[in-house]
């Protein structure tokens, strides 16, 4: 019988622009991206200074040096999305010959600096951003992606252990293959209606989650960890509670009302003896750092709060699932 107690789990989406390609050019995003890139060590240091862990679901491409490095990691075989423009794999011919754009693919200096930092853990968010919903991809494709990411891992000493979908693409069917690749947890989403269908998105389902973040229309966002399901052969599906919206630059209202949600849920989680799972991209910074950052510390600082009056624990996903099978 798993003994329930109050956990505060934060899992990071480390894509740079491989997370966005398909929607914005990258002429659009470069300083976004510059200032995503100096944002995370900053989140480094808060979350080493406040002892929280953290689990970094980190697209594998972001391990290579360069566009040659990334050629002798890929896969042989690579998504045949009926729509071929999600294909991370094109993007080469497109920014393979400007050395001065690598940046904004390429940070193994900074894959380096989360797997020292402590408290932290390195996970994946697949290799190429697969999308395991989208039409033409296959099981054995995704089996080589997982492959390739674990591969990379592994020439800089990492294991990866934790998996998030790229885009929220929960796909049942591809969990029994995280296992066998290695992969122990996995981030799920939301039971609300309005997180069920991702990439057959309604209008009414992204105005409902955007709404969410400020305002209490779905269900409660915390779970009890006596919830979590451990099944033979397949990973443990640890579901995601909120996500944590942008700095909106024109509307300081919006600003307010999703940071008091969030520790408002926290609280609750926190008496109620639940886990709380909040995330974000890293790139979500991008825009606004500093307001961002300091958005940042009133969680970190409501969460050393909830520690010290409710016992309050931090645990990253693999960490909920060693305390579960323990």
């Amino acid at each position: 019988m798993i003994n329930d107690i109050p956990v505060f789990t934060i899992s990071l989406d480390f894509e740079l622009y491989w997370g966005i390609f398909d929607k914005v050019p990258l002429a659009e995003r470069k300083k976004y991206f510059t200032n995503t890139r100096r944002v995370i060590p900053e989140m480094l240091t808060l979350f080493e200074q406040q002892q929280v862990q953290v689990t970094w679901a980190t697209v594998g491409m972001i391990f290579a040096k360069d566009w040659n490095d990334w050629t002798n990691a890929i896969p042989a075989l690579r998504p045949s999305y009926h729509n071929d423009q999600l294909s991370a794999y094109r993007l080469k011919d497109e920014f393979g010959r400007d050395g001065s754009l690598k940046d904004f693919f390429f940070a193994p200096d900074l894959v380096r600096q989360i797997d020292c930092t402590p408290y932290q853990e390195m996970a994946t968010h697949t290799f190429a951003h697969y999308y395991c919903q989208e039409a033409g991809q296959t099981v054995e494709q995704f089996r080589q992606d997982l492959q390739a990411a674990q591969g990379t891992a592994a020439r800089q000493g990492m294991k990866l252990e934790s998996l998030v979908f790229p885009r929220n693409q929960f796909n049942e069917q591809y969990l029994r293959v995280c296992y066998e690749e290695g992969i122990k947890t996995v981030r799920s989403n939301p039971s609300d209606w309005f997180w069920k269908q991702i990439v057959k998105d309604t209008l009414s389902s992204k105005i409902f989650r955007t709404g969410d973040a400020y305002l209490p229309l779905g269900k409660r966002t915390s779970f009890p960890l006596s919830s979590l399901q451990v099944e033979d052969g397949l990973p443990l599906a640890i579901p995601a509670s909120r996500f944590l919206r942008p700095v909106d630059g024109k509307r300081d209202i919006l600003n307010k009302l999703r940071l008091n949600r969030i520790v408002s849920e926290m609280t609750v989680a926190a008496k109620r003896k639940e886990c709380y799972h909040l995330w974000w991209h890293p790139h979500n910074f991008g825009s606004y750092p500093e307001r961002s950052m300091s958005d940042l510390r009133v969680i970190i600082d409501h969460y050393k709060k909830l520690e010290q009056q409710y016992g309050m624990r931090s645990l990253s996903m693999r960490g909920i699932y060693e305390y579960v099978i323990s």
